[in-house]
């Protein structure tokens, strides 16, 4: 195993050995923010990853951060280390834009729960990472903020809805970012950028936050979410490595009984007795070849690793994609009633992907699905989730690909109906997770045509661990991911 150090420039350090070296007094944290507001500087005007950069409120927390470890306060477990947050997350003093001009109407008043958390931890907030408008599409452009770039490739996709942050960490900018995901937002800009995401269980972090308002014909409407919204999306790390993921996590974790899915506290872990067993999941559509590649790769790197690798015998494959399918319906009819509010507030990407969308929708479930159907999807996902439980357990991983197909090309959602479909059927192993609840990463794993691979790992709830246990032994045999920048 390729022993690694660190390198030269404090910018290109993992999230553990800044947070390290800060603690212990070995470099500060003005150093590192000002090596990364340089990277900032030389990197972000090229791909436009982060929104907003505010390097003098930055520099002045991360003073603050230095005279804590002077003074040897207390110090969290990210003292002083540099994170973006995005911009449809509350940040106090920041605008909450959602990449819409109607939702960028002043300042947040207050963080939401998971920057709390990160403040708590000692983390710098140094900047904001771009999204997609209501960050909806698996690409990051909008008009209000621009189009961001996969640091690998300008004519490919970093992945949406957390596309910033992904291209923002793979480019060097902060070692850590906040993300959050419903649809494969972390896990999908995670992987199209080549660095680590990973999906929390619902409920381990809060995804609290102040009530939401939009300008709409001039007056202020509030946003209630929809169950979906509620249920599934989950906010969680992005990184550069699988160690600055899990310290980020566990930073993170802050179970909150505000939220609707929150829990009073996380289970504790039984770790597994003997060896864990990863089922190999392909999918019922063919993949790419250098996505097959991957997968294959990643397997025979857990083999290597001491686990029980088996490739599933089709029952895991048809939980999942109809766990996907009826990810199609509940969220786009959640969504159906803030098609006006959208059609009126959005830019003509958004219409034109949502329009794409719910055509693609209407091919698995009609025109307009009925309250009965609808009742059904959430009672059939139910059983689901106890069927993906009971299989998983606290010793059994899923590996997966991300997608069918490579990081797509930019718009690809908008070019026409059946390229939409393409991609929402393409990404079955992105929003089949979200469905179920279920936690799940994203690690590089491989290149093809110049581009990372990565695949995911999915574990039973709560199995963060031992998800992250998997997917460093993946990256422990894996290529160096450093884009050419």
């Amino acid at each position: 195993m390729e022993q690694r150090t660190e390198p030269a420039e404090l910018w290109q350090w993992p999230a553990t050995g800044l947070a390290a070296a800060i603690r212990a007094g070995d470099v500060s944290a003005v150093e590192v923010m000002r090596s990364c507001l340089s990277r900032i500087e030389q990197t972000n005007p090229r791909l436009n990853a982060l929104a907003d950069v505010f390097p003098d409120e930055a520099l002045a927390d991360a003073r603050r951060a230095d005279e804590a470890v002077a003074a040897g306060e207390p110090l969290g477990p990210l003292h002083g280390v540099p994170v973006s947050t995005k911009i449809n997350t509350d940040q106090r003093g920041r605008v909450t834009s959602h990449g819409l001009a109607a939702l960028a109407h002043g300042p947040a008043a207050a963080d939401s729960a998971c920057v709390a958390a990160l403040r708590r931890a000692g983390a710098v907030l140094v900047g904001r990472s771009n999204a997609p408008a209501f960050s909806y599409r698996w690409f990051s452009s909008n008009d209000l903020h621009g189009r961001t770039l996969n640091p690998w490739h300008p004519g490919r996709t970093p992945g949406g809805s957390s596309g910033g942050a992904a291209s923002s960490l793979a480019a060097g900018m902060t070692p850590l970012a906040q993300g959050n995901d419903i649809g494969g937002s972390i896990r999908y800009p995670a992987a199209c950028c080549g660095v680590v995401g990973i999906r929390p269980t619902v409920g381990r972090v809060s995804d609290w936050a102040p009530p939401a308002y939009a300008l709409v014909g001039g007056e202020q409407v509030p946003l209630d979410l929809p169950p979906t919204v509620q249920g599934w999306a989950v906010e969680g790390p992005l990184a550069r490595d699988v160690a600055g993921a899990r310290l980020a996590l566990r930073a993170m974790t802050s179970p909150d009984l505000r939220v609707p899915f929150g829990v009073p506290a996380i289970p504790d872990r039984v770790p597994p007795a003997g060896p864990v067993k990863v089922l190999v999941v392909r999918g019922e559509a063919a993949c790419h070849p250098g996505v097959a590649q991957a997968v294959d790769t990643a397997a025979a790197h857990l083999a290597q690793a001491g686990y029980a690798v088996e490739y599933d015998d089709g029952a895991a494959t048809r939980l999942l994609a109809e766990a996907a399918r009826i990810w199609s319906l509940l969220i786009f009819e959640d969504f159906r009633p803030t098609l006006p509010v959208a059609r009126e507030i959005g830019d003509e990407a958004i219409k034109t992907s949502l329009a794409y969308s719910f055509a693609a929708a209407t091919r698995v479930w009609g025109e307009r699905p009925t309250l009965e159907t609808y009742i059904q999807g959430w009672s059939r996902r139910g059983t689901l989730i106890t069927r993906l439980q009971e299989l998983l357990g606290g010793d059994t991983l899923l590996l997966t690909p991300v997608s069918t197909e490579p990081p797509f090309e930019h718009e690809a959602d908008t070019a026409s109906p059946d390229r939409a479909a393409e991609l929402i059927a393409a990404m079955w192993p992105m929003t089949a997770v979200p469905a179920l609840g279920f936690p799940a990463a994203t690690v590089p794993t491989s290149f093809a045509d110049g581009l990372p691979v990565s695949v995911q790992l999915i574990g039973g709830r709560f199995e963060e661990e031992l998800i992250l246990d998997a997917a460093q032994a993946v990256e422990d045999r894996a290529p160096a991911f450093v884009p050419p920048l």
